[in-house]
């Protein structure tokens, strides 16, 4: 089964610039170079890339992402339970149901 990326653009069409191509990946391991590069080969110069990984990023990983061409976001597991909680109260009620949160004080 071949996984497509997940492609966002500001006008919701994908035919204004920049293009936000995002690749998910539920592991226990951590992603490691060769995925990375592997990523960012797939990528044209006005894109921007987000890589999420749940189970984390290697050192070499980290380092392809910095030091290519195109900026590329790495996202692990505890950094989307962070933007998942500070985002949540602006998410539609269609993904609120796919994610049921209760806030405890």
């Amino acid at each position: 089964m071949t996984m497509k990326p997940i492609i966002a653009s500001p006008d919701g069409l994908g035919l204004e610039e920049p293009s936000i191509i995002v690749e998910v990946k539920h592991r226990t391991g951590s992603m490691g170079a060769d995925s990375i590069r592997s990523f960012t080969g797939g990528l044209r110069n006005r894109d921007k890339g987000l890589c999420v990984s749940t189970g984390g990023f290697s050192k070499g990983a980290k380092y392809e992402a910095e030091r290519s061409n195109i900026p590329v976001t790495l996202i692990d597991a505890e950094e989307l339970v962070r933007w998942i909680n500070q985002y949540y109260d602006h998410f539609d009620w269609d993904t609120r149901a796919l994610v049921p949160l209760k806030k405890t004080y």
